[in-house]
């Protein structure tokens, strides 16, 4: 991708926890909405079950790795994004159920991001995929899908 000519986009290599982050703190209250709706498609049982395997493989490869510190940085920093004294106007809109779906799925996202070495593909997409229907760019192989 890169950036275009009125200097949008993201320099090469800046899909890391820091772009989640900015592209994070820029969410309107329509775009957390999406990623909470991005959420509640893993609602089902086999897709959370998915998910939550993810989840746990990723975070023994941070431990396995000795990265765990790295993994409650971007923890903090996400909270304190979505919920701490620095949240802004937008996710404060949307504090309650909306944000905290919202904000699982950046955290899904974030661990995805850490752990993208470490883990199978399909990994990394199922804890990617909630957010990346905010974010495109976190899975640019799978659009986000239209809501119903």
């Amino acid at each position: 991708m890169g950036i275009d000519a009125e200097g949008y986009g993201y320099r090469a290599g800046d899909e890391g926890i820091d772009r989640l982050l900015r592209d994070g703190r820029t969410l309107s209250p329509a775009g957390i909405e999406r990623a909470a709706w991005g959420w509640d498609r893993h609602e089902d049982p086999a897709l959370m079950q998915r998910f939550h395997d993810a989840e746990r493989a990723a975070l023994r490869a941070l431990e396995q790795a000795d990265r765990s510190s790295t993994w409650d940085d971007a923890r903090k920093r996400i909270l304190d994004l979505t919920e701490g004294r620095s949240s802004l106007v937008s996710w404060k809109a949307e504090h309650g159920d909306i944000g905290h779906k919202a904000e699982r799925a950046m955290l899904g996202a974030a661990l995805a991001l850490l752990t993208r070495d470490k883990l199978s593909h399909e990994q990394y997409a199922t804890l990617a995929r909630p957010m990346a229907e905010a974010l495109p760019w976190l899975l640019p192989e799978a659009p986000p899908e239209p809501r119903r």
